[in-house]
């Protein structure tokens, strides 16, 4: 008889954006015609720019005309996205193949998928709070015990905290995957050069292999932080990077990522070029490729007009989070993130739990955030605010925070 995958059932981090729902459509309907404004969810809000417009309207005529229409593509991608990506690797100083790119529709599935490669007994440590997909999808696939208050049973849980900077401390047992995200989602924390060399000559020294996401890295706007995890000497035969056009062009709803197998990273039990080998089979096995259009407006994205465009955008987005953090810093909370990234992570004030800190800005301030308990037990006593949105909503939403909010 069919049975179900009952690993779905020990899912309890699912309740957080259902019910960020239920607690403010309840509000709304306890008090009708007030305007609730979002600071919430990091979704992209601006217009996709001109360029890169152009590129996808290119890719729509091509399949219209016999000579230029294209059917299935590579699953890898095509190769002047390919190119384009290792070209930009390139003005960092950084030497990668082409084929060593893989273009996909999201970051967040890429990194999810990319376990089906290892073996189901490794041991998964993850940044707490951290992303909630690097937790639920090992979850699912059966790497996890049961959830409790700290957490699910078998994941290696790395505190971020204000006491390391919202870094963590390397693991002091054995394990095998790692999940680091630089931006952080949630904490806006970038990670230096020193401190991902740490995690970079762990994984070197004990054949474990690092997940580096890095779909926020444009963000960085201070030379000194790195914004690919192959910066750091020696990272190109324990890592594997995860990046996203998403929040740099507003991709979010169009949907195209990459992700960097190198040739040279391997595991305990394999040679160099096993886990791209496997990377490739499995696309080739499970993905038949992004859409050729969508590929088009990614080309033009990277293309001197693209970037000089979308890194507009990106400055407008961390214009929004310096509004958030100077409001947030006359009132005396503390803030921290938003420099580097666009979220802001404070510190709910009077020992507040993030969940009451929610009720509290919504009841007071009609803005919705996002609590911090929901990314991981290391979350609680603090809050995320987005820089996505509209600058008129933005500036109103603060506005509301600094003038009725009561600490």
């Amino acid at each position: 008889m069919a049975r179900i995958n009952q690993n779905y059932d020990k899912l309890a981090a699912g309740y957080l954006f259902p019910e960020i729902a239920r607690r403010t459509n309840a509000f709304l309907e306890s008090n009708p015609g007030t305007e609730v404004l979002r600071l919430g969810i990091g979704d992209t809000t601006e217009p996709i720019v001109s360029s890169v417009l152009n590129g996808l309207h290119q890719g729509v005529d091509e399949l219209g005309g016999v000579e230029t229409y294209s059917g299935y593509g590579p699953s890898e991608g095509i190769t002047p996205l390919r190119q384009a990506l290792a070209d930009l690797y390139a003005e960092r100083g950084l030497s990668l193949d082409p084929s060593e790119f893989f273009v996909s529709d999201g970051a967040k599935s890429d990194s999810a998928n990319i376990q089906g490669i290892f073996s189901n007994d490794c041991v998964v440590a993850v940044q707490d709070p951290a992303y909630p997909v690097y937790v639920d999808s090992n979850v699912i696939a059966g790497r996890t015990g049961s959830a409790s208050d700290s957490g699910y049973d078998g994941l290696v849980y790395m505190p971020c905290t204000e006491e390391n900077g919202f870094f963590p401390e390397l693991p002091t047992e054995k394990v095998d995957l790692i999940y680091l995200c630089s931006p952080n989602n949630p904490t806006g924390a970038v990670a230096t050069k020193e401190q991902l060399k740490s995690f970079v000559d762990y994984a070197n020294e004990r054949r474990a292999v690092i997940f580096y996401d890095s779909a926020y890295a444009a963000f960085i706007t201070d030379p000194e932080l790195p914004r690919s995890i192959y910066e750091i000497e020696g990272a190109d035969t324990c890592a594997i990077e995860f990046n996203s056009f998403s929040k740099t062009a507003g991709f979010t709803g169009v949907r195209l990522a990459w992700t960097i197998v190198p040739k040279a990273c391997l595991t305990e039990d394999s040679e160099a070029g096993k886990l791209h080998a496997l990377w490739t089979r499995r696309q080739n096995t499970f993905f038949n490729g992004a859409s050729n259009v969508v590929q088009a407006g990614g080309v033009a994205a990277l293309s001197p007009e693209g970037r000089r465009q979308t890194d507009q955008q990106v400055s407008f987005y961390l214009e929004n989070a310096k509004i958030i953090n100077d409001g947030l810093g006359a009132l005396g909370i503390t803030t921290y993130g938003g420099g580097n990234a666009p979220y802001v992570w404070l510190k709910t004030p009077g020992g507040m739990s993030s969940w009451e800190f929610f009720d509290k800005l919504l009841g007071e301030c009609h803005v919705v955030g996002t609590p911090g308990s929901g990314f991981g037990p290391a979350g609680e006593g603090f809050f995320r605010l987005s820089a996505f949105g509209h600058r008129e909503n933005v500036e109103k939403a603060v506005s509301s925070i600094t003038e009725n909010l009561a600490i």
